[in-house]
């Protein structure tokens, strides 16, 4: 993930109220579910790219990222492009405490070019915190940005996904109500 795209470098946003972000696009925010399964109810074949996979310190991560997930001495950092067809539709930056890299979930570091919700979303020992809607500006314009704590088997991740310009979020076909 470029620079221009990380999420610590364009700061996002954080809404305090949910009500601040329009139901249409609340409605993509807040799915429960596997972003990955939902891109690909679009019709389309969902690849993912990898930016950058790493161990880094707690220093290295950004405050409110830090804020969200225990102490720990060294995080793994998965930054990825998610793509419908040819097209990039989101950008995911994802941030494991080393003590989650356990038993059958260590593959998390080896993912490569499987999307994260194919493997997360493959069992029942998952579980979400919260999820909390933002918006950033960049040079593409307002992307809609959303920020998740999950649990696997107890064991806490921050995934953190920014929306595109030409994913599906942006079409006002494919949102609540217009379907």
């Amino acid at each position: 993930m470029s620079d221009s795209h990380s999420p610590e470098q364009s700061p996002i946003y954080w809404f305090d109220d949910p009500s601040q972000v329009p139901a249409d696009v609340a409605d993509w925010l807040m799915e429960m579910g596997s972003m990955t399964r939902r891109f690909e109810k679009q019709g389309v074949t969902v690849t993912v790219k990898p930016q950058n996979e790493c161990f880094v310190s707690r220093d290295e991560l950004g405050e409110s990222e830090a804020q969200q997930l225990p102490e720990s001495a060294r995080y793994w950092i998965r930054e990825i492009v998610l793509f419908g067809d040819a097209e990039p539709w989101l950008l995911g930056r994802t941030i494991i405490p080393e003590e989650t890299l356990t038993g059958p979930d260590l593959a998390l570091v080896d993912l490569g070019t499987v999307p994260l919700g194919r493997y997360l979303f493959s069992g029942n020992n998952l579980t979400r915190d919260y999820i909390h809607l933002g918006q950033l500006q960049s040079e593409q314009g307002d992307l809609w940005a959303r920020r998740s704590r999950l649990r696997l088997s107890d064991k806490p991740l921050l995934l953190t996904e920014i929306f595109l310009p030409d994913s599906p979020l942006h079409r006002p076909q494919n949102r609540v109500g217009q379907q």
